[in-house]
């Protein structure tokens, strides 16, 4: 079973990759089974219709499926490894291919977004932007370097990041130590209220503005599911309430797209065992990939409201 029923070898003219990362065992929270959901988000594609809310049909998109990375539930570094060579060997197959992944928890990013920033031209031109309810910069988590909750972190370690081209938002459940961090790294973050007592509008303006100041040419985006308010997705380890609407997340990757090209992105922290009988869950991870994939090539040349 694959993603929207896609095929599984990149082509010449293939656009994106999806694949998944099914691995939660660096989760702080018991039973949440994130592990499942690149599967699941598969079977719930089944049900969805072939075209996006512009009216693009969703086949010419040009995606395939390349399966799930394979998981050693027993050795983290052996995981990294894992995931760093999977990610390697899609550019290798394709140089300008947009890797698209489903967790798994959090931490899963921290190594997809080493392998892009090892196999593209220039990492320092790259920019991250995550989704997230939390900041996830503890230094260690549960004594352990490694978990969803050190992920941004680890990310700003890496030798391509800096406070410059690190942006988190929808931030509304902030520890203490985590504060001190990104206040003495001067990591910058919009909370989740922001957007209400601005607007959507503006609220974009600022994460496009905060990119271009750094002259970033490249991003890539992490959305944890908990920044959407659990009313609209309550499958999560962590439902805190205040998050985005659907419709906000649709229109920031909308005009995000427009203005920044974005060279790959993921959904994590999705908790099936914790969804809705209605999947409304996996229904907003699947719309939410399809729409930004539509987004991502309108900007390439793909006019909006083309079928």
């Amino acid at each position: 079973m694959n993603f929207f029923d896609s095929g599984e070898i990149i082509e010449n003219d293939t656009n994106f990759v999806f694949f998944g990362i099914p691995w939660d065992d660096l989760t702080s929270i018991e039973s949440t089974n994130s592990s499942k959901s690149p599967q699941k988000i598969r079977r719930i594609s089944e049900n969805l219709a072939l075209t996006t809310e512009l009216g693009f049909e969703i086949p010419k998109l040009k995606f395939v499926d390349a399966g799930n990375v394979l998981i050693d539930t027993n050795n983290i570094e052996t995981n990294i490894l894992k995931i760093n060579d999977f990610v390697k060997s899609l550019f290798d197959k394709k140089r300008d291919i947009i890797p698209v992944m489903i967790g798994g928890d959090h931490f899963c990013t921290y190594p997809v977004i080493k392998a892009i920033g090892d196999s593209i031209r220039n990492p320092k031109k790259l920019g991250v932007l995550i989704l997230d309810a939390h900041l996830d910069l503890y230094g260690t988590y549960q004594e352990s370097a490694y978990s969803h909750a050190t992920v941004s972190h680890l990310i700003h370690s890496l030798k391509f990041i800096s406070n410059k081209n690190l942006l988190i938002i929808g931030t509304r459940d902030i520890d203490i130590p985590e504060l001190k961090i990104a206040k003495t790294n001067e990591i910058t973050y919009f909370n989740a209220y922001v957007l209400h007592d601005i607007g959507v509008n503006l609220f974009t303006e600022k994460i496009i503005e905060f990119f271009e100041k750094s002259d970033i040419k490249d991003l890539y985006i992490s959305i944890d599911i908990d920044a959407f308010d659990p009313s609209i997705a309550p499958g999560t380890g962590y439902a805190i309430p205040g998050g985005f609407t659907y419709r906000e997340v649709w229109k920031i990757l909308r005009k995000v797209a427009k203005n920044i090209n974005i060279i790959g992105f993921d959904i994590v922290e999705v908790s099936p065992c914790l969804d809705l009988p209605n999947n409304i869950t996996l229904n907003v991870a699947a719309k939410i990939i399809i729409e930004l994939m539509y987004f991502i090539l309108s900007n390439k040349g793909v006019e909006e409201n083309a079928s």
